[in-house]
């Protein structure tokens, strides 16, 4: 399986990774996203940047297949959630915003589970959990329960597990809410590596403006909608401001949402 997936990589160099287009939700009457559209290369570090209640969990609940989307079309590497569930979900890891593992369990019988769920063989899963338990700077608390790791350690785990099955597409919403500033940094700094080293392509939902990096492709979602989507520079010269801090509350001041 691993083999298959270095392979998929290599072939899908020149395909999205993510394509989002034209998709809606709503939640009875209350319009939670409205057109969102966009893509996501392999190798691309994207900060879905936007204010708690923006849509930003709402769309990653679609991607993911938490939620049906009733409008628009959502595509991974080539495989259109609704109609191919199976070989989209195959190709991406995901960090929920809430913590998913199971306190009780070790981090290695955690991570065992989740390759278990993926087909991996237990001699393949054991090697792979070496691999991103190092990599993440964890392998000497495998055996530990995770009710005795920290925030930041447990975070660690929850990317070390999502990355077990190779993904090519790695979702992470709000990974750094109540981490410490070390922490936050490392998480950004290893995520960006991976996009730099492996070409994985991400997704990082973030409400806190200092984890856009001048490198960062920026889409701004408020209210629902999209409001800019560039490069870290020409979302500043969208919002008229030199800075990202001040662009972002410009772009999302009260005033109507752009279409």
């Amino acid at each position: 399986m691993a083999v298959a997936a270095v392979l998929a990589r290599d072939a899908d160099a020149h395909t999205s990774a993510l394509a989002v287009s034209e998709v809606s939700h709503a939640f009875g009457k209350r319009l939670a996203l409205a057109d969102v559209s966009f893509q996501i290369r392999p190798g691309e570090f994207t900060v879905l940047l936007g204010l708690n209640g923006a849509g930003k969990t709402t769309l990653f609940s679609l991607i993911t297949r938490l939620y049906d989307h009733k409008a628009g079309a959502i595509q991974v590497f080539g495989n259109p959630v609704k109609v191919k569930p199976a070989a989209a979900l195959a190709r991406m890891g995901v960090v929920f915003q809430q913590p998913t593992l199971d306190l009780d369990l070790t981090v290695e019988q955690n991570l065992y589970y989740h390759a278990s769920l993926h087909g991996m063989a237990r001699r393949e899963a054991a090697q792979r959990l070496t691999q991103e338990l190092t990599r993440v700077g964890i392998i000497d608390r495998r055996r530990d329960k995770v009710r005795q790791l920290s925030g930041g350690q447990r975070r660690r785990v929850e990317i070390a597990r999502a990355l077990l099955h190779l993904p090519s597409l790695l979702l992470l919403d709000e990974p750094t809410v109540g981490l410490d500033i070390a922490s936050r940094q490392f998480l950004l700094e290893h995520v960006r590596k991976l996009c730099r080293e492996d070409r994985l392509a991400v997704l990082w939902a973030t409400h806190l403006i200092d984890e856009v990096g001048e490198d960062s492709r920026v889409i701004v979602l408020h209210k629902g909608r999209v409001l800019a989507d560039g490069t870290a520079q020409e979302v500043r010269a969208a919002g008229g401001a030199d800075n990202m801090r001040a662009a972002f509350e410009h772009l999302t001041s009260d005033r109507e949402p752009r279409s």
